[in-house]
């Protein structure tokens, strides 16, 4: 048998058993990724050492990055001076960012000095690109693959969005900076805009200058993208969580005179219960809803002192959708705007947040609120006669009722005053 202690204690105390502190691209631990392995791996772009060379489409993907590095560098007047440079910057933080993912990169191929350089380079430089194309569309070739071919924008919605498929975001500022069309050019703003209908139909709210503001260190992608959802809460997660309060799903809380709106469409995030209305932003499912959960899921799982919040609002969006009939009620008042049938997305919620820890349940007040005004007699009579008592029919019947329960009730009050009027001397 092995031995898996150290031969000695100077070895014991010279090993390296922490991650580095500031580690943020993970691989996806198993227990997780087992629920639906496809919504953590990429499809057709690497981006970074971790997939890189996994497959023949990902070779093949090549092509098309390194025409998008040629594209940019040609805008320069010494394309080549422009390359050592973009170069040069990279290789002076490499050693930081190698920091920032937390894997085995010492037996990583690609992963050499050189080697990881270069990938760094061909990678931030073709997002750099993307982002710009997207929003300019003179930069674009008539022919370019990317936005002629559904397909690999498809592949490139659900690539960018991996936890394992990112590179950090220094690297992709370094080299947007050195590559600027002009002054006022805003990376971030770029990103958002090439993401903004990711979960809702309306693009994010936030801008740039909150992250300036709050001097937020954004980590790469999918951190920025989890942070368009936090920003526009304004502090309501501030304070300090507590645990889990059952919760029961839409149909139970609608029968309890509790009714459902739209609420506003800043943040998917932004639940609000007040006065009897449980307001729920509105949610886009489509074929990247669930991979940018699951990684935001996974990144918050991961990533020290990160708190579960998207993690919270998933728990809280699977208790709310038990059947079919919760997710009618929510599609009726434009909540969930979904592509799949009601039965689909049930277990699109049932199955999102399986095998993850929620120490911190972000919704707890908010659950506390909704199970207190649900105990109350009033708002279920309301429900229950607004619900049997709305058609014509019933109307009628119920106002006859009602006339000849006042009709009687006023024969016997003269019955009675007859009688004692009879007795009178």
């Amino acid at each position: 048998m092995v031995s898996l202690l150290p031969s000695s204690y100077e070895n014991l105390m010279g090993y390296e058993l922490s991650l580095p502190s500031n580690s943020s691209i993970f691989q996806t631990p198993k227990i997780l990724s087992r629920h639906n392995e496809a919504a953590y791996k990429p499809n057709a772009f690497s981006i970074g050492p971790f997939h890189y060379g996994a497959n023949k489409q990902m070779e093949a993907t090549q092509k098309i990055k390194l025409k998008y590095l040629r594209d940019l560098l040609s805008r320069s007047n010494n394309p080549e001076e422009l390359y050592s440079q973009l170069t040069e910057t990279i290789r002076s933080i490499q050693r930081e960012v190698r920091g920032c993912y937390a894997g085995p990169l010492e037996s990583c191929e690609s992963c050499a000095e050189e080697a990881f350089v270069e990938i760094l380079v061909l990678d931030g430089c073709f997002i750099t690109e993307l982002f710009r194309k997207d929003a300019k569309k003179e930069l674009r070739d008539p022919d370019d693959p990317i936005f002629t071919i559904s397909y690999l924008q498809e592949y490139l919605n659900h690539d960018l969005i991996l936890l394992e498929n990112q590179i950090p975001w220094m690297v992709l500022e370094r080299l947007f900076s050195l590559t600027k069309l002009s002054p006022d050019e805003s990376l971030i703003q770029l990103a958002l805009d090439f993401f903004g209908n990711i979960s809702s139909s309306n693009k994010p709210s936030v801008t740039p200058n909150q992250f300036h503001e709050g001097k937020i260190e954004i980590k790469h992608i999918l951190d920025l993208l989890r942070y368009s959802l936090l920003l526009p809460l304004s502090g309501k997660f501030q304070g300090e969580p507590t645990g889990w309060e059952p919760f029961p799903c839409a149909t139970k809380i609608n029968e309890a005179g509790i009714t459902f709106e739209k609420g506003m469409a800043g943040s998917i995030l932004d639940i609000k219960f007040a006065n009897g209305v449980l307001k729920i932003p509105p949610l886009l499912i489509h074929e990247t809803t669930e991979t940018i959960l699951r990684n935001l899921i996974s990144f918050e799982q991961c990533c020290p002192n990160y708190p579960p919040i998207v993690t919270s609002y998933a728990k809280l969006m699977d208790n709310l959708i038990e059947t079919g009939k919760d997710v009618e009620i929510l599609s009726e008042k434009n909540i969930i705007d979904s592509w799949l049938n009601p039965e689909d997305t049930k277990q699109f919620f049932n199955k999102l947040y399986q095998d993850t820890y929620v120490k911190q349940f972000f919704y707890h007040g908010l659950c506390v609120e909704v199970m207190r005004h649900r105990r109350q007699w009033w708002p279920r009579l309301r429900f229950f006669y607004l619900h049997n008592f709305t058609s014509p029919w019933a109307m009628v019947s119920q106002a006859v009722g009602a006339i000849l329960l006042i009709l009687a009730l006023l024969q016997t009050s003269y019955s009675i005053l007859g009688v004692v009027g009879d007795k009178k001397p």
